[in-house]
């Protein structure tokens, strides 16, 4: 197994794709690859339909899937509000690759068999893939689909993101070999020998202690340790560090422990939703995910620090498996990068660091894909980071 990855800053759309295929020859040879990844930032906006048809002139991909953004992520470097354009591939022995695409309408219910999913995307569970996926957010239920593939691969890893940079729909790209699509979703399907780990850093740090929910209602919080949340929050507030305190007021979420059963959830047990609504009159607060009775829940805050020191903790729960990775895919949010941490590169940074000279290419999202306590969800403010190595090193 063999990953390259470049990115381009060139300003006319032809020489950033000859300089990405130039680059990835020089590092992995002039055979065609089995797979890339292809990301266009949305300054190309207006020839996103001729990316994929020049690439295929300068290289040769089997199956290439890919996706604008609003900032482009390629050989460990991110380049955010400026022209770019990203390649990942990779030659993959013994593996195989299958793309799939779907709009909204394609979509099973969600009371089909997993037939009806396995036929949507050419894949068999049995055969273990492991799923990148691409998607339009204004266009598909994401939430949806990542519910059925779950229900249908239960064990198989998933990552990926949403198409970033267009303010109205029609107006992002998603790849998929010949074709420039403008919604649904686009993916790929890897078998054989291949394994995919998934690292997912929200970015968040809990404070305070956790709670039991007794009582709630769909996505409506009503009750922590028999009190309303908005009162043991305030009963929470004069404890905090000043810094804390303020960071409360603007970056306050809800994190849900996904295993109810762990006495001290750490970093990567939680989801962490926002906190999208609040009845000051009852203390109830409604919460971005259904909740239930008995599920363990602590408050969290956001800012630059509390996601360095998340990113070093989820990636030290990977274990020294992480050191195997031949390549890796990295779909961070838009909210990320230079407006979180004042610099650029800070993600890509840290996965060099702790992962080792690997090639690293992905996007800037309007929404992350990655799975939290064996479950799949669409993140916000979000790194997913997919790591890939051959099975046959375990």
């Amino acid at each position: 197994m063999k990953w390259a990855s470049a990115i381009s800053q060139q300003l006319r759309l032809e020489s950033a794709l000859k300089e990405c295929a130039e680059i990835l020859r020089a590092q992995i040879g002039e055979a065609p690859v089995d797979f890339g990844a292809l990301f266009v930032s949305q300054n190309f906006t207006e020839r996103y339909e001729e990316a994929h048809l020049i690439l295929q002139d300068r290289m040769t991909i089997k199956t290439l899937i890919g996706a604008s953004g609003g900032g482009i992520i390629g050989d460990g470097q991110e380049v955010e509000r400026r022209p770019a354009v990203s390649l990942t591939v990779a030659r993959l022995p013994r593996v195989k690759v299958r793309p799939f695409s779907a709009q909204d309408e394609d979509l099973p219910d969600l009371d089909d068999s997993p037939r009806a999913w396995e036929s949507l995307l050419g894949a068999r569970a049995a055969d273990d893939p492991q799923f990148l996926v691409l998607a339009d957010p204004f266009s598909i239920r994401t939430d949806n689909f990542l519910l059925g593939l779950d229900y249908a691969f239960p064990k198989s890893a998933k990552v990926g993101g949403l198409a970033s940079g267009a303010a109205e729909p029609g107006r992002n790209a998603l790849y998929l070999n010949n074709l420039c699509l403008r919604s649904g979703l686009v993916g790929a399907a890897f078998s054989g020998d291949i394994r995919l780990d998934t690292v997912v850093a929200q970015g968040c740090r809990p404070i305070g202690a956790p709670y039991h929910i007794t009582e709630c209602r769909d996505n409506v919080l009503a009750a922590i340790d028999g009190k309303p949340p908005l009162q043991a929050l305030q009963k929470l507030f004069p404890s905090l560090p000043e810094r804390d305190k303020q960071l409360l007021r603007q970056s306050l979420f809800v994190g849900i422990a996904m295993d109810s059963a762990k006495d001290t959830p750490r970093a990567g047990d939680f989801l962490v939703r926002n906190i999208i609504g609040v009845d000051n009159e009852r203390g109830l607060m409604a919460i971005g995910a259904p909740l239930r009775t008995g599920q363990r829940v602590q408050f969290h805050l956001r800012d630059a620090q509390s996601s360095i020191d998340d990113l070093k903790q989820v990636f030290e729960r990977v274990g020294p498996d992480r050191t195997q990775t031949k390549g890796a895919l990295l779909f961070s949010c838009v909210g990320r990068g230079q407006s979180l941490y004042g610099r650029p590169n800070h993600d890509s940074r840290y996965f060099l660091e702790a992962v080792g000279p690997v090639p690293l290419g992905g996007l800037f999202c309007n929404g992350e894909i990655g799975p939290v306590g064996g479950s799949t969800y669409l993140h916000g403010y979000t790194s997913c980071f997919g790591l890939f190595r051959p099975k046959n090193q375990e």
